[in-house]
């Protein structure tokens, strides 16, 4: 903690932002508040930056190549065209918010966020903080979703999240089933399968579209970026095809998981004791399940009216109706880069310009929901 956290909290004199969450997209805010000279401070609930990334399982690797990971004003310390594991994005974080002196408070969880008389009350496990402006910087990746089928299963299966799963030993001996076709999903199913210990089946529903990590000798995001793809705004035509067809697998074309032993099946319907139905055929036997389910927002802490719509922010490129109240890391926020650690800071620049130039009162333009 810096001398500006500890001043933060010991002086009660207001801020000018809080950021709520430490991960990239609220390490590349303060990276551009500090830039403008405003007193900040950023909170996380985790017990260090780059708890997170940290906390993901073992074999966890980003799609993105190491040139396209790094936050404003520091690129990422890898080889160009290398695609880091999880500790290597948890170490970075870490450097990142040390070598710029961002003034994080760790092991703080906001409680509640509403207005006040000159600005908004953040009321948090470390006690209130006042600022006049408040950016939200928690990500997609919030409260796991699992399936309601999972309550059919025995007991003595053990179940598990794909945010809570770290590597093959966490998991008994015997048949496991893998319910999720995304990223993580066939991330996890590889590294089981590659254990050699147990049958590993991989449940898939609607099947993702999928685009090869290489292409022509070329990383796939070198392609992105040069066509840009990357640079697409939410709101035009291919970007509303991009959205409407969900998130895109990166690698792991499913013949290839095939190849590497998985048995990969149709969605799972219905789970009864130790066995799981799915749709295209016989039901398959488990000692364990691990549901890569994907995550939902949680903003139930956000105690500001008319911001959150049917569990989705109203914005434009990350600024509410409300004066003051903006997101940065949003998916779609504004590009399809939006919520990609070497992307985000783009979005975090745009806020923190706007939340700097407002006026103390201003009104927004229409926000749309995200």
């Amino acid at each position: 903690m810096s001398h500006h956290t500890d001043a933060a909290l010991s002086n009660g004199d207001d801020l000018d932002v809080i950021v709520i969450g430490g991960g990239q997209a609220g390490l590349a805010t303060g990276y551009h508040l500090a830039r403008r000279g405003l007193r900040f401070l950023v909170v996380d609930a985790g017990p260090a930056v780059g708890h997170v990334w940290r906390s993901r399982w073992s074999s966890l690797r980003l799609f993105t190549p190491a040139e396209h990971d790094g936050l404003p004003g520091m690129a990422f310390p890898a080889p160009a065209g290398s695609h880091p594991g999880k500790d290597a994005v948890a170490d970075y974080l870490e450097a990142y918010a040390a070598r710029f002196g961002l003034p994080v408070l760790l092991g703080c969880t906001v409680r509640r966020v509403s207005r006040s008389r000159d600005g908004f009350a953040v009321e948090t496990s470390r006690g209130t903080l006042r600022a006049r402006q408040v950016v939200v910087a928690t990500g997609p990746f919030q409260s796991p979703v699992t399936p309601r089928l999972a309550l059919g299963l025995d007991p003595d299966v053990t179940q598990v999240h794909s945010a809570g799963y770290r590597d093959p030993g966490d998991l008994p001996a015997g048949p496991v089933l893998v319910v999720g076709g995304g990223n993580s999903g066939r991330q996890i199913a590889l590294e089981l399968a590659a254990s050699g210990e147990r049958q590993v089946t991989l449940a898939v529903g609607t099947e993702p579209p999928t685009l090869p990590q290489r292409i022509l000798g070329r990383d796939l995001f070198w392609w992105l970026t040069r066509l840009g793809l990357m640079a697409r705004t939410a709101d035009s035509r291919l970007a509303s095809r991009m959205q409407a067809r969900g998130d895109i697998v990166v690698g792991s074309p499913l013949p290839a998981l095939r190849r590497a032993g998985v048995d990969v099946r149709g969605r799972a319907l219905l789970a009864d004791g130790r066995e799981v139905h799915l749709e295209d055929g016989a039901p398959v036997e488990v000692s364990a399940v691990v549901w890569a389910t994907g995550f939902r927002t949680d903003y139930s802490w956000l105690d500001v009216p008319g911001v959150v719509v049917d569990g989705r922010v109203v914005h434009r490129r990350g600024l509410t109706d409300v004066p003051g109240l903006a997101f940065v890391g949003l998916p779609w926020q504004h590009t399809r880069g939006s919520a990609l650690l070497g992307f985000v800071g783009d979005d975090a620049e745009f806020v923190v310009t706007a939340l700097a130039d407002a006026p103390r009162e201003s009104p927004r333009p229409a926000a749309r929901p995200a």
